[in-house]
């Protein structure tokens, strides 16, 4: 029998807590009674998660110079590399071919400087000795500058074969970790190969990529002053990996698109994170979470909240205690529970916690403190019977 009491018990509670005092059939502590609590401030914690790609700081195409065969592949797939390191050969025969001819070019041009030369110094001692005149000279000083200029092209397209011919040695730009190798040794590339050799990834920090609606940074920007400042403001953040666990390290948001992309409303931002575990990997996914912690943020229950086609409303309390169908605004974020109130409530504002379902605008009514309110809510319920259980329950 204790048992079914205690039972009774707690279904009228909770039937009064849901009902609130509700008119007919059901006995009440005062229909003119809601829970009323005053506005005040609190410590609020939430966080945003925002979907995100992940790349390597510096992430480098790697593309022949000159079209051939590869004749030798240097590296693995996920093998770390330094910059400057051979990665490819590319077959260089002909390119040898034209180095050497080249120097031969070369060669005959100094010659033909050389002779040239001896032809100018002696044209210069016979015109000392006033055999040929002026016009002799000035012709084998033009023939000697002409040999020169000579070399000088011939030098320039040795140096040019020499460069086209290191193109066959594949070097990376930069250090970092190989990405994927589609080419064999045999195969022919070019400049224009798709894809291409492969990617160098500078992993040692990681560039994560995700994107912010313009509403928020607006918000941000006019917050801190500028976006800059916005950014600089910004919390330490983290990273889910694909596998739902938080990467090690914290994140720190350097940097912001300036353009909003016109398809989604929204900009980009990045955040680097170290990765001395090379755990991150470029092209992965993951998920960036922002913090917002608030020391002095106005928290409400969402039971005291209704919500009409997306607006959201409380009920205040006037100071000759009438209620006032009010409009708020909250944050994106909530645990579920409570709601931070961003607009619409001041500190010392009051609100009903209970019962809103039964208000109208305008209506006068008897605050009493929400714990008075429980207390009168158990009161009524030890002091009903059976018998009223059963009937409230039926209506």
């Amino acid at each position: 029998m204790k048992i079914k009491s205690y039972f009774m018990v707690a279904a009228l509670a909770a039937l009064v807590a849901s009902c609130g005092g509700k008119r007919g059939g059901m006995p009440n502590f005062g229909d003119d009674e809601y829970p009323v609590v005053t506005v005040g401030t609190s410590s609020s914690a939430s966080q945003t998660t925002y979907p995100a790609t992940i790349k390597g700081v510096q992430d480098v195409e790697i593309r022949p110079k000159v079209a051939g065969f590869i004749t030798r592949v240097n590296v693995k797939e996920g093998q770390t590399v330094g910059a400057g390191q051979v990665l490819f050969v590319i077959d260089n025969a002909t390119y040898q071919a034209a180095v050497r001819q080249a120097q031969a070019a070369v060669n005959t041009a100094q010659a033909q400087m050389n002779t040239a030369k001896l032809a100018y110094e002696n044209n210069q001692k016979l015109y000392e000795q006033q055999i040929i005149g002026d016009f002799e000279l000035s012709t084998a000083k033009n023939s000697y500058e002409t040999a020169k200029a000579a070399v000088a092209q011939a030098q320039a397209g040795l140096a040019s074969a020499r460069e086209t011919l290191s193109f066959c040695y594949v070097k990376s730009p930069a250090s970092g970790v190989i990405g994927n190798l589609p080419y064999k040794v045999g195969a022919m590339v070019s400049s224009a190969s798709s894809p291409a050799l492969t990617t160098v990834s500078n992993n040692s920090s990681m560039e994560v990529y995700f994107s912010m609606t313009e509403k928020d940074i607006l918000d941000m920007a006019k917050t801190s002053g500028t976006a800059q400042a916005a950014i600089s403001a910004m919390p330490t953040v983290k990273l889910q990996l694909a596998d739902g666990t938080i990467y090690n390290h914290p994140g720190k948001v350097t940097k912001m698109s300036g353009v909003i992309d016109p398809a989604t409303g929204s900009s980009q931002l990045i955040a680097v994170f170290q990765n001395p575990e090379r755990l991150l990997k470029s092209g992965g996914s993951g998920a960036i979470i922002v913090p917002h912690d608030n020391a002095s943020a106005i928290v409400i229950p969402q039971s005291c909240v209704s919500e009409v086609q997306d607006k959201k409303f409380i009920y205040t309390v006037t100071k000759d205690n009438k209620v006032k169908y009010t409009e708020i605004k909250v944050a994106p974020q909530s645990d579920g529970n409570n709601y931070v109130v961003t607009e619409g409530l001041n500190v010392g504002d009051r609100y009903v916690t209970n019962g809103i379902t039964k208000l109208t605008d305008g209506q006068e009514i008897k605050p009493i403190t929400p714990e008075r309110y429980q207390q009168k809510i158990s009161e009524q319920a030890k002091a009903m019977s059976a018998g009223d259980i059963v009937g409230a329950m039926k209506k």
